[in-house]
């Protein structure tokens, strides 16, 4: 959509609410606000509302998004313009602090006294893309500490990894751990974004943060699920601006997002609320354009350093991976990490299916020839067990050949060596949590082929951290 210049300081009056839809009239049509600027309007309570614009409408009117609750908004109220977009604080004053899609504090400590502000929609023309063949520098893997991602899907600076399941499959905690272990171990910087998830989720990230002593280095926004669509859909553009201003200042930044799949299905309801005809699938016509406007501010670049890292948790609607809006988040995802109900039934935590997942970042000339080589043999064992599995469900175990039951034995332990209680888990599984360097993973994995732990009960491997 183009945006259109418009006098500064005009006043239109309120003609139409619907919900979270509201059209403003101006006088002129010189006068109508460009899309995604943002109005003002006071309730009969003196309550503001704020407004984007989401398009143009005969008649000089604007049809806006409505930010926060429209109630109490009366007929031909004043709406203000101040010749603004939406802009949200940056800066070091907003570390330990939780905001929500306006920038503005909703921890209950006092204001926030930011001396910059960002737009929280990116122009997208003073990007520096560089690769690391311009730059001369190598890949920069992340360790995370969680022995399944360290070795099959690892975390490299710049890149998207999305961790894919249903409801109540760990995404969540999947995600807390990353920022415990990274922040904890490594010093690193984030940005957390919670999109349309549950109210209590926000509290408990804050309690958790503050417990491991690592709210300082975290900046949190939330567009929660009692909000109206278009704070929920606005809130990813936030988390996306407070991480570009740390990137601009040469940081490494790893931008949290739980739940991306929200911010798609606030985009659709918006659309429907706006009267646009759904695309065949249901959603709206718009999916990858609005997915892609969100994925494309990660990235590496601005001269001499600073890079976005997102990890995503993606919810997975009825457990159908092949959901459309699920399908047009994967395709900008460089690693996706698929959870499975099943692997949860068996109480493997965490519950990441290796064989439904895949990561583009497992590549020899990124993570070396050992780990890679290591990598691959674990994956074929995998897929050997797979169909040993389904043989012994029929004719049991005693009658596979010595070589398969081999096999099939390691391949057990190798699943229950890559399961781990987490730091953030502690209270839920009452075992204390453990940080797994890749050297030690990988020397585990090492011994297991080796069969060095042959004699070794496939019980002592569940649920521990390095192989001792």
């Amino acid at each position: 959509m183009q945006k259109t210049p418009s006098r500064n300081g005009c006043q239109g009056k309120v003609v139409s609410v619907q919900g979270p839809v509201v059209d403003v009239k101006f006088v002129a049509a010189d006068e109508v606000p460009g899309v995604y600027s943002m109005m003002t309007v006071e309730t009969i309570d003196r309550r503001p509302v704020y407004l984007e614009v989401a398009e143009h409408a005969p008649g000089n009117v604007a049809r806006c998004i409505a930010i926060n609750s429209t109630q109490n908004i009366q007929r031909n109220a004043a709406a203000n313009y101040s010749g603004k977009s939406i802009e949200v604080g940056v800066g070091d004053s907003m570390y330990a602090r939780i905001v929500n899609v306006l920038g503005q504090p909703i921890d209950q400590k006092g204001p926030i006294a930011s001396k910059q502000s960002r737009p929280i929609r990116s122009a997208g023309t003073d990007a520096k893309i560089q690769d690391s063949t311009q730059t001369g520098k190598r890949y920069e893997v992340l360790e995370t500490g969680i022995k399944i991602i360290d070795l099959l899907f690892p975390l490299v600076k710049g890149s998207k990894t999305g961790v894919l399941g249903g409801a109540g499959l760990g995404k969540s905690i999947i995600t807390l751990e990353i920022i415990h272990n990274i922040v904890t171990k490594h010093q690193g910087t984030c940005v957390f974004v919670g999109i349309g998830e549950r109210i209590r989720e926000g509290n408990e990230l804050f309690f958790e943060l503050s417990k491991h002593g690592i709210l300082d280095k975290t900046m949190i926004v939330f567009g929660q699920m009692d909000e109206p669509p278009g704070a929920r859909y606005g809130v990813a553009m936030t988390g996306a601006a407070l991480a570009e201003s740390l990137q601009r200042e040469n940081k490494d930044v790893l931008l949290f997002v739980d739940n991306i799949f929200r911010f798609i299905q606030a985009g659709a309801e918006i659309s429907t609320l706006l009267g646009r005809v759904p695309s065949e699938t249901g959603y709206q016509p718009t999916l990858i354009s609005e997915a892609s406007e969100f994925h494309e501010r990660i990235r590496s670049g601005y001269g001499a350093g600073g890079s976005v890292t997102s990890v995503e948790a993606v919810y997975v609607p009825a457990d159908d991976l092949t959901d459309p809006a699920v399908v047009a988040i994967f395709t900008f995802l460089d690693s996706i990490m698929v959870l499975s109900r099943e692997r949860v039934a068996m109480g493997l935590y965490p519950a990441i299916d290796p064989l439904m997942s895949s990561s583009a970042n497992l590549d020899p000339d990124i993570v070396g020839h050992r780990h890679y080589r290591i990598s691959q043999e674990i994956l074929k064992i995998f897929h050997k067990y797979e169909e040993l599995r389904k043989l012994v469900m029929v004719i049991g175990i005693d009658e596979l050949s010595p070589s398969d039951r081999l096999l099939y034995d390691r391949a057990r332990k190798l699943q229950n060596f890559m399961t781990q209680p987490f730091s953030v888990a502690e209270a839920y599984t009452g075992k204390k949590g453990y940080y797994v360097t890749l050297e030690e993973t990988l020397k585990g994995c090492e011994s297991i082929f080796d069969g060095k732990c042959d004699k070794t009960p496939e019980e002592a491997l569940y649920m521990t951290g390095p192989l001792s």
